[in-house]
């Protein structure tokens, strides 16, 4: 029973450690390695799948070598590199170190896999535990902290780790009766690795997921996100209860086998709807499917480490599983770049997870494997880990209440900022770096394109809340890609009658929209300011998406003063950039053009841009200089009509 519940611990800390590896090294392909939307995203994804099909090769060499030796040391490698990617400058280091990391981690997990029968405990309790640490950082890792606390954090997690893998081999467990099992059934769970680490780390058990989808229920279901002191916990939390309920307990017998899967696939769907109100559903109904799968594919697993064909099938099963993680993300995350839908991919895996955890009850093999907590246990577990999720991701957060002024200010200091996902040019991950650029300018009203609220393949940030947070002001965001995806319009002054339209791709890639808010400054006066972002067709100019937003810009502010601030990708004189001066707006940055923004290390195009109506005068336009994104911000001070400004 103790070296039972030591292999479980190795293998949850050891999961841990590499999802953390995985948090670095996808961004770093689409950062470091090239440049998402400029790159052939085939040539990114070729990259990023080659080290899992290099993976294919690691069972052999644990036949050759034995999976002993072979585990232990590419333990030391991944636990030596995780650290040393805490000190990465970024960069190519900063890839290459992420990249050798996966390889030793794909090689620890088939290495496990061969000495590791039953694999749930070990497997739900990894994926919960890095949720909850995730969660507990505010989704900003040790990996990227630095500093003493990152530093601290990174080496008790490893040496945790390593103290537990280097150990002492268990010893022979003597035969003993136990039910029939099928051959295959810890190949099996092991098989599920990959797409259940997937489906939680997009849906199931993303804290940034869940504080997203916490966010738009804030609001009067316009489809919005607002910032609030919410109930983000209390979703995470309960996702976290019943993943590792489902995951630990017996499974049902009978028809109620069914549950699990269904809800998971049921999950997955609304998902992929992309409707901000079923986020949350989606969230629950897929922790609680993934970790029923799992419980369903553990209950084939044999019962003695002695059961015939586990270690030569069970490598091979986890390095499949892992392929299948690496195919779907990739196949769903280039289809922003590629522009095909991507909606079936959580399904497509949604489905294959159910298919093979119900294939062995099909079959009439066991439902309930020797050593599986019994429902009795596993409630008050996963009761207690769901208040300990609530504990670490209820931490007290500066709450910042709008600023009412009694009478309207004379300026309002504007920035706009495409941030990149929060990565910086040298691809490290510092929400810090962009709020002290921003902070810089003393802004009032911030504009945020490409903002990322959870993307896996981002590393699961919640960059806006952290951004928000650090900035000390509430925001209003608004989806375009998918509901995690888009902009946001950060205000020190109250914000009302927020509204959205999304923009027709007319064979753009990614999604867009305007977003339009109106800020209260005081009295009578009212700023509208739209956010947007436009998505260019390949090789086109994106008119007639420039021509919808200054439609709807003029038709939103209604005669009142106006601001339509982002990323145009469209310069001065362009024929998408006509479409606004067409429409009656001004350029703000008139006076100190050229105002080159894009890319931000050697800035040669003009593409971000503030935009105002007659009547309000804008004055200090600045790009300042800075690689914490791949564009520079811009700021212009607006000074409003006197009729406004009071």
């Amino acid at each position: 029973m103790r070296y039972r519940h030591l292999h479980t611990a190795t293998l949850a800390l050891g999961i841990v450690v590499l999802i953390d590896v995985l948090r670095v090294f996808l961004p770093s392909v689409i950062t470091i390695f090239g440049q998402a939307a400029t790159t052939p995203a085939e040539l990114l994804g070729a990259f990023a799948l080659g080290w899992f099909v290099l993976a294919l090769a690691f069972p052999a060499l644990l036949r050759r070598l034995g999976a002993r030796p072979v585990t232990l040391v590419a333990a030391v490698a991944l636990a030596g590199l995780r650290l040393a990617l805490t000190a990465a400058p970024g960069g190519r280091a900063q890839l290459w170190l992420a990249t050798a990391g996966l390889v030793a981690g794909l090689l620890w997990l088939a290495g496990t896999a061969a000495g590791t029968h039953r694999p749930v405990p070990g497997l739900a309790l990894g994926l919960a535990l890095g949720a909850v640490v995730h969660a507990g950082l505010g989704t900003y890792d040790l990996v990227w902290r630095g500093g003493w606390a990152g530093w601290a954090g990174s080496v008790v997690l490893v040496g945790l780790f390593l103290a537990a893998t280097i150990r002492p081999a268990p010893p022979v467990e003597p035969a003993r009766s136990a039910p029939p099992v099928e051959p295959d059934g810890g190949a099996r769970a092991w098989l599920l690795a990959g797409p259940a680490l997937l489906l939680t780390g997009m849906v199931a058990l993303s804290p940034a997921v869940a504080e997203t989808a916490s966010s738009y229920r804030r609001g009067p279901g316009d489809g919005l996100a607002r910032s609030a002191a919410g109930d983000v916990s209390a979703l995470f939390s309960y996702a976290v209860a019943v993943f590792l309920f489902a995951a630990l307990a017996r499974p049902p017998r009978g028809y109620a086998r069914l549950l699990g899967p269904l809800a998971l696939v049921l999950g997955a769907v609304l998902f992929a709807a992309g409707e901000p109100g079923r986020l949350g559903p989606a969230v629950l109904l897929t922790a609680a499917g993934v970790g029923a799968c799992l419980s369903l594919a553990g209950a084939a697993a044999p019962a003695s480490a002695a059961a015939p064909g586990r270690s030569a099938r069970s490598p091979l099963a986890a390095v499949l599983g892992m392929l299948l993680f690496a195919v779907a993300a990739v196949g769903y995350y280039a289809a922003y770049d590629l522009g095909y839908p991507n909606a079936a991919v959580p399904v497509v895996v949604a489905g294959l997870v159910a298919v093979v955890a119900l294939a062995p009850a099909l079959r009439g093999g066991t439902a309930a494997p020797a050593g599986a907590a019994s429902w009795a246990w596993a409630t008050p577990f996963a009761v207690v880990s769901g208040l300990v999720a609530l504990l670490v991701t209820n931490l007290p957060a500066a709450e910042v209440a709008p600023l009412r002024p009694g009478s309207p200010p004379a300026e309002v200091r504007v920035v706009a900022y495409n941030v990149r996902m929060g990565f910086g040019l040298d691809g490290r991950f510092d929400p810090g770096g962009l709020a002290r650029v921003v902070a810089a300018e003393r802004p009032d009203v911030v504009v945020l394109g490409e903002v990322d609220r959870g993307w896996l393949l981002n590393g699961g940030h919640d960059t806006l809340t952290l951004l928000a947070a650090r900035l000390r002001m509430p925001y209003v965001f608004a989806p375009a890609a998918d509901p995690v995806w888009g902009d946001a319009v950060l205000s020190r002054f109250p914000v009302e009658s927020a509204r959205t339209v999304a923009l027709a791709a007319l064979g753009a890639p990614t999604g867009a929209q305007a977003l339009g808010v109106t800020v209260d400054l005081g009295g009578d006066a009212r700023l509208a300011v739209v956010a947007t972002h436009l998505q260019p067709p390949p090789g086109q100019e994106p008119v007639a998406q420039a021509r919808a937003v200054a439609r709807f810009a003029l038709g939103y502010a209604a005669g009142r003063p106006l601001v339509v601030a982002g990323d145009l990708n469209t310069e001065p004189g362009a024929p998408a950039y006509a479409e606004f001066t067409r429409a009656g707006l001004v350029d703000a940055f008139a006076a100190a053009r050229p105002l080159f923004t894009s890319p931000a290390d050697d800035p040669r195009e003009q593409i971000d841009h503030v935009l105002v109506s007659p009547g309000v005068v804008a004055g200090g336009p600045v790009a300042p200089r800075s690689t914490a994104s791949d564009h520079l911000p811009v700021a212009v001070t607006l000074t409003l009509p006197p009729t406004v400004a009071g």
